[in-house]
C-alpha cells in the first residue's frame, strides 16, 4: 500500500476513534486547527507526562514553570522575532497556491536521495549476499551522477538560505524546473518574506491599546524568568527549566494533518551552562533525547539526527531528531546550542542585569543555553503513525490495531462482561470500580465480545478482561493481550499486580536510567 494511502487511513482513524477532530467541525472546520477527542487527549496527556517526568523527576537540577501566553511586546523585539521570524513564500500564478520556497527545494533534494536509494536497492536485490553497498555507491556511474547533482543543489540551497537571498531561492526553483503540485506549471511569483506572529491589542482603545503578540514559542517565557527561578530555587549552573505550553504561528503553508498547525503545543527545556562547556552539554542532550524517543520501542531505524545547514541567528550548533513518518523523515524535536544570545538580548533591552554569579569560579557571567524543544502534536502524530497496524489473521480477516506503548495508551484496561445478564455486568463494574484508582479502566458491554476486542484494539487498549459465568464461582477472569491476542486465566485479585507496572509511566522512566 502506498504510504500516502496509509497516512490517509491514519487521519481517518484519528477521527473515527475519537483521537483528533477538525476544529469547528460542524462549521466545516478551521484550516490547520484541530481538537483532540476523548482518546486523543488521554494519549496527548500521557506523552506530556512521560516528557515532564523524564525531565523534572529524573534530573535533580531541572525544575518546571508555566509562563503566560501574552508577554511584553519588547520581548519579541529582543528575541528577534519581530524582525527576523519569517518564512520565504512563493506563489504559483496558475493554481493560486502558496508554498514555502525552502520546503519546495528541500523536497527536490529528497527526491535525489530517493532515486539514489532506489538504485542501491535494485543492485542489492540483483547481487544479493555479494552486494557491497559502500563500493556500489562509490563506483556506480548512475549513483555518482545523482549524488553530484544532489550535492550541487544542496550546496547552492545552503548558501542561498544562509544569505537569505530570495532571488537565488527563486532561481533555484526555476533552474530545477520545480512544478506546482496542483497546476503542474512553473509559473512562479517572486519569493517574499512573511512574518509568522499573530498580533492583537491589549487594553482599551480609548486609552491607547498596546500591540501584543501570541507567543510563537515558549522558550522566551523561560528566559525572562531564568533569574527568578535561579534565585528562588537556589539553583546552581548547570541547571534547567522545563515548560509545556501553547504557541501560535500564522503558518501560510499548513499541511500534513497535525504536523504543521497554527495553534500547537511545545515541550521545551532550556539548560543553562557555563560558557565554554556548551558543546559538551549539546552532545549529552543529543544522546539523552534520542534515548527518550527510542525507549518507546518503535525501532532505532525510525529515528535519525539531521544537522542544520543554516543555523538560526542565536545558535552555534543545532540538530533535529527526525522520525520516519509515512511522508518521509520529519522533524519532531530540535536540540540547539543557543549561546548566550537570548539572555544577553533581554539584558540589553530591559536594562537590567541578569548575570549569574558562579560561586565556584567567583565570577559573574551570562550563561549559555542548550535547548531541547519537542512539538507535542508532532510527537502525537509520530506515535500514531508508528502504532497504526493492519494485520491479516489466520481466518482471513484483517484487524486494525494501534500498538501503542502501554504507558501511553489512552485506556489501559477494558472490562467486558460476556453477556449483559446473570450478574456478569455487576461483577465487571465491581472490577472497574476497584482498578480505576490505579489506571484508566473502562467498562464495555455493547456488541459481541469479538467486536468489543476489535474496538479496543483500534484505540490501542493493551489489555482486556472478560468476565464470564465461571468468574462468579472462581473469581478469575480471562486476560487478553492486545498485541499477541493471547488469553490467560488470572485471579481478579492479581490484576492490579499484573497490569499496573506495565502500563505506568514509571515503566518507561526506568528504561531511561
Amino acid at each position: 500500500m502506498a504510504q500516502e494511502d496509509v497516512f490517509k487511513k491514519i487521519v481517518a482513524h484519528c477521527k473515527e476513534y475519537g483521537f483528533v477532530f477538525p476544529s469547528s467541525d460542524i462549521y466545516d472546520g478551521l484550516a490547520a486547527v484541530y481538537d483532540y477527542g476523548q482518546n486523543g487527549v488521554e494519549l496527548k496527556n500521557n506523552i506530556k507526562q512521560y516528557w515532564w517526568q523524564s525531565m523534572v523527576l529524573l534530573h535533580d537540577n531541572i525544575v518546571g514553570i508555566d509562563s503566560a501566553i501574552f508577554m511584553h511586546p519588547t520581548i519579541w523585539k529582543a528575541s528577534g522575532h519581530v524582525d527576523a521570524f519569517n518564512d520565504p513564500l512563493i506563489d504559483n500564478r496558475d493554481s493560486k497556491k502558496r508554498y514555502r520556497a525552502d520546503v519546495l527545494i528541500e523536497d527536490e533534494i529528497a527526491k535525489y536521495d530517493e532515486k539514489i536509494d532506489k538504485e542501491v536497492a535494485k543492485a542489492a536485490k540483483r547481487f544479493k549476499e555479494n552486494f557491497d553497498e559502500a563500493k556500489y555507491r562509490a563506483t556506480s556511474p548512475r549513483v555518482i551522477e545523482l549524488q553530484e547533482k544532489r550535492d550541487a543543489l544542496h550546496a547552492r540551497y545552503s548558501a542561498a538560505m544562509n544569505a537569505m537571498d530570495l532571488n537565488e531561492l527563486r532561481q533555484i526553483i526555476l533552474d530545477e524546473e520545480i512544478v506546482c503540485p496542483i497546476s503542474g506549471t512553473r509559473n512562479w511569483t517572486e519569493v517574499r518574506q512573511f512574518n509568522l506572529m499573530f498580533s492583537t491589542e491589549m487594553g482599551s482603545t480609548a486609552d491607547g491599546a498596546m500591540k501584543v503578540y501570541l507567543r510563537p514559542e515558549t522558550a522566551q517565557g523561560i528566559f525572562v524568568n531564568y533569574l527568578n527561578v535561579q534565585k528562588t530555587g537556589r539553583m546552581k549552573v548547570p541547571f534547567g527549566i522545563a515548560q509545556i505550553g501553547k504557541a501560535f504561528r500564522n503558518e501560510i503553508v499548513a499541511r500534513q494533518f497535525i504536523f504543521r498547525m497554527r495553534e500547537f503545543e511545545q515541550m521545551e527545556m532550556q539548560f543553562f551552562v557555563r560558557p565554554g562547556t556548551e558543546m559538551e552539554w549539546f552532545s549529552k542532550w543529543k544522546e539523552t533525547r534520542m534515548k527518550w524517543h527510542q525507549v518507546l520501542g518503535f525501532g532505532a531505524d525510525h529515528y535519525r539526527f539531521h544537522d542544520h545547514e543554516k543555523l538560526a541567528h542565536y545558535a552555534n550548533a543545532a540538530t533535529d531528531v527526525e522520525f520516519l513518518m509515512p511522508f518521509g523523515f520529519k522533524e519532531v524535536e530540535g536540540i540547539h546550542s543557543r549561546t548566550n544570545f537570548d539572555l544577553s538580548q533581554h539584558e540589553k533591552y530591559s536594562g537590567k542585569s541578569i548575570k549569574y554569579f558562579d560561586p565556584e569560579t567567583n565570577e559573574s557571567y551570562t550563561p549559555y543555553v542548550i535547548e531541547t524543544s519537542i512539538g507535542v502534536d508532532r510527537m502525537f502524530l509520530s506515535v500514531m503513525c508508528a502504532a497504526y497496524t493492519e494485520e491479516q489473521l489466520e481466518n482471513g480477516e484483517t484487524r486494525v490495531v494501534l500498538k501503542l506503548p502501554a504507558a501511553l495508551a489512552p485506556v489501559k484496561l477494558a472490562v467486558l462482561p460476556l453477556v449483559k445478564k446473570d450478574g456478569l455486568p455487576e461483577k465487571a463494574r465491581e472490577i472497574v470500580n476497584d482498578l480505576k484508582f490505579h489506571f484508566n479502566t473502562i467498562y464495555d458491554e455493547k456488541d459481541s465480545i469479538g467486536k468489543r476486542y476489535r474496538r479496543q484494539d483500534a484505540v490501542g487498549t493493551p489489555y482486556c478482561v472478560t468476565v464470564d459465568h465461571d468468574t462468579l464461582n472462581d473469581n478469575c477472569v480471562t486476560l487478553r493481550n492486545r498485541d499477541t491476542m493471547q488469553q490467560e486465566r488470572v485471579a481478579i485479585s492479581d490484576l492490579n499486580g499484573i497490569i499496573a507496572d506495565r502500563v505506568s509511566i514509571t515503566s518507561l522512566l526506568k528504561k531511561l536510567q
